[in-house]
């Protein structure tokens, strides 16, 4: 006779020793394995890495597994603008969304006012070049555009490009808010000490990094940005047959036209963005180091849709900021010209 325990043939089931069970602890939601029964360590390893597991009375049943949860402290958010915002409040603290205000402040005001001021000397100066016997005439399409494109050449290169670099050095480095120590040992703290750092570990080129991308930018911005909004702003006038557009008109035409130029060069963002956020060390090759080498790489190792991230909180910046911006300056230079200064 066999002994208890013992397999009467090969192929017959094996009857296991009750002694040696013993239930497996109940683990914490989201553990590897749900509360269960278990033989010893050897069992135990071979359950985790079998399909099966025995059960007390000998028969087979699937084993059942759950996804790991995330480490204690990862946050979890899908893709997109409102899952990047959660994801960096959890980690970094609400204030963390302001990162590199000091740069955006400290740059908006002279980019704006070399903006329209430009724009008004540069169509000035075209318009003459098209009509030198007859400056009377309106401003063509032409003339806007090109007017358009060299002062968002010029801002880019007085004002633009230097604030672009302090920010997203700014932005890009990763410190908790919430955490006084991180806070303490932080690289950039504000727009003049990063302008300053940059320039003594760099040199004062670095300030310039991504200078070509940035001129393509906001000249294509300018371009379509004027164009757009000064081409509306003639139909609705000549429609409601008037001189002067009304505040909440100069509102939505700007927002409108100041989405166009981000939907057609965000490509030359993203560069941009790579090549000012990059901190090259010497003796190392960067790893971005043009336009065209820029956008043929990020489409190799991202694909062609990688030229496009961010379009959607661009937009959700831009087009606000250009409807206001839009309704002030028109709201000033109307002003203006009837008090006589222009």
């Amino acid at each position: 006779l066999l002994e208890p325990g013992r397999l009467s043939s090969w192929n017959e089931p094996k009857l296991l020793p009750t002694r040696d069970l013993h239930p497996i602890p109940a683990q914490r939601p989201g553990g590897m394995h749900e509360p269960g029964l278990r033989l010893g360590a050897t069992a135990t390893a071979t359950t985790m890495a079998s399909p099966v597991a025995t059960s007390e009375e000998g028969t087979f049943r699937p084993k059942t597994t759950t996804k790991p949860t995330p480490p204690r402290g990862t946050v979890t958010a899908p893709l997109g603008p409102i899952g990047t915002a959660r994801r960096i409040i959890q980690r970094e603290g609400f204030f963390s969304l302001y990162k590199g205000l000091t740069a955006v402040y400290t740059g908006i005001i002279p980019k704006m006012a070399i903006r329209f001021v430009s724009f008004e000397q540069y169509r000035e100066i075209f318009h003459s070049f098209s009509h030198p016997k007859n400056n009377t005439e309106p401003f063509t399409s032409t003339v806007t555009f090109f007017a358009g494109l060299a002062s968002g050449l010029t801002e880019a290169i007085l004002v633009v490009t230097p604030a672009e670099v302090c920010k997203i050095r700014m932005q890009s480095q990763y410190h908790s808010l919430l955490d006084p120590q991180q806070m303490k040992h932080r690289k950039y703290t504000n727009v003049v000490q990063t302008a300053t750092t940059i320039v003594r570990e760099e040199g004062l080129g670095a300030l310039y990094k991504g200078v070509v991308p940035t001129m393509m930018r906001q000249g294509c911005n300018q371009a379509v940005n004027f164009s757009v909004y000064n081409w509306f702003k003639k139909m609705v006038l000549e429609y409601r047959g008037r001189k002067e557009l009304d505040s909440w008109e100069s509102l939505i035409l700007g927002g409108v036209s100041g989405g166009m130029g981000p939907l057609v060069n965000n490509p030359l963002d993203v560069v941009k963005t790579r090549l000012q956020k990059q901190v090259v060390t010497p003796g190392k090759p960067a790893k971005y180091t043009g336009l065209g080498q820029s956008c043929a790489l990020i489409a190799k190792e991202e694909g062609y849709a990688a030229l496009w991230k961010g379009i959607t909180p661009r937009l959700l910046r831009i087009m606000p900021g250009q409807a206001i911006t839009f309704m002030t300056y028109e709201a000033v230079s109307s002003k203006m010209t009837k008090w006589g200064v222009f």
